[in-house]
């Protein structure tokens, strides 16, 4: 019963740290989108949901992978 117990806590503690870090990728990009991108190119407003996705496809598309070798 302490295992499930256990395993629970660190199930919430994984959703809050998700929760978190969504927060503070999705909320600088949210902000900063609606200042600037429908005044100078004339696209709408976006959510803060939509900005989360937006980071989350620029971070798949442009994210730089690199396989270490034995010599690295």
């Amino acid at each position: 019963m302490e295992n499930m117990e256990n395993f629970f806590r660190g199930l919430m503690v994984v959703i809050g740290v998700i929760c978190l870090v969504s927060l503070l990728i999705g909320l600088p990009l949210w902000i900063l989108w609606n200042l600037v991108v429908p005044d100078v190119f004339g696209l709408p407003h976006i959510t803060f949901w939509q900005a989360v996705g937006l980071n989350l496809i620029a971070s798949i598309l442009f994210k730089e992978y690199r396989v270490k070798t034995k010599s690295e």
